[in-house]
């Protein structure tokens, strides 16, 4: 089976450039912003980190493909990186430091791309998390700067962590009514946000997480970090993997209640 270790090493020289170019504009006063055609923020940034991971990447894989959120798919064939270039773009545009560039590399398998490989780097907040396929997950400044992370042992609802984004994706999506309902029963919630929460699950500091309607390179890289942590990632759904449209995290343990509140219920 590959290892995919000279991929991991790559995704962080991707990262460390992305966050140089991300760093430099956190904060400007002349930093550029347009609105996407879905109403969205996009910054220059996100476009500058994005051209530069996919220059990076021509050079280095250039028979894998790429897909990332600013600029579509580009190539074909049974890799291909996925990339956000800055996952939390409201935040970076208003000066919150929790925004992350992700970036994933997927491969081609049975039922369709899974992640092999994920890197998420929080440099606002000096964070980095990574994981490849076998090899576990980790955080740190770096891969020589590392300690491994692993999902909680929290087994109860009462004694849980519930993090979310926000409530109107719930409403829009008829499922308010179980999210409030699972909100009642837990110990504790808190609405985090974008990439961090996954993080705090893999890690075991949040014991579940979800979001209501997400992209694939929203989901790629926190997927394969959290269950190489020892937790779960599916659809609401239940399906296993970022293809959904949208997201449940867990420690494993509580994942069947977790998609049990969040679902429509007769």
């Amino acid at each position: 089976m590959p290892d995919y270790l000279d991929d991991l090493r790559l995704a962080h020289v991707l990262a460390d450039a992305a966050d140089a170019v991300t760093m430099d504009r956190f904060k400007a006063l002349d930093l550029k912003v347009e609105t996407k055609p879905d109403m969205t923020p996009v910054s220059e940034a996100d476009k500058a980190a994005e051209e530069l991971i996919r220059g990076q990447l021509q050079r280095a894989r250039p028979r894998d493909a790429v897909l990332g959120e600013e600029y579509g798919i580009e190539g074909s064939g049974p890799r291909r990186w996925v990339i956000d270039p800055i996952d939390g773009t409201k935040n970076y545009v208003r000066g919150v430091p929790v925004w992350a560039t992700l970036i994933s590399l997927m491969e081609a398998g049975e039922g369709g791309f899974h992640p092999v490989v994920g890197v998420v780097s929080a440099p606002a907040l000096s964070r980095r998390w990574w994981a490849a396929r076998g090899h576990g997950a980790f955080t740190g400044r770096n891969l020589t700067a590392a300690s491994r992370i692993h999902v909680s042992g929290v087994g109860k609802l009462a004694d849980a962590s519930f993090a979310y984004s926000s409530l109107s994706g719930w409403e829009e999506q008829r499922r308010l009514g179980g999210f409030l309902e699972l909100t009642r029963q837990v110990w504790r919630t808190r609405a985090y946000g974008d990439f961090w929460p996954y993080m705090m699950v893999a890690e075991g500091a949040v014991d579940m997480c979800a979001e209501p309607e997400l992209s694939l390179w929203d989901m790629a890289a926190n997927a394969i970090i959290v269950t190489e942590a020892g937790g779960s990632f599916t659809g609401l759904d239940g399906q296993p993997g970022p293809h959904s449209g949208n997201a449940a995290a867990s420690n494993g343990l509580l994942h069947d209640e977790l998609l049990g509140y969040l679902n429509p219920r007769g």
